[in-house]
């Protein structure tokens, strides 16, 4: 997380927000005490775009070993 002084944030706004952009969070800072935060906004998951990144295990709904006592 990025902290600067409030005047420097002013001159610097447009590289600040391509960093928020980036998923950066920058604190603004006056008198080096916090006074405000530019953060990305989370956008919420469209429906699929997980597609292809999970998988699950052949063997996923097999019992397991270390509880076979439990299931006799």
């Amino acid at each position: 997380m990025a902290q600067l002084d409030i005047t420097k944030a002013k001159a610097e706004l447009s590289k600040l927000l391509d960093l928020a952009i980036k998923g950066e969070e920058i604190v603004i800072t006056q008198d080096d005490q916090p006074v405000a935060k530019i953060s990305p906004i989370q956008r919420p998951l469209k429906r699929g775009s997980a597609k292809g990144k999970v998988w699950m295990s052949n063997d996923f709904d097999e019992p397991l070993e270390d509880f076979q006592e439990y299931m006799e």
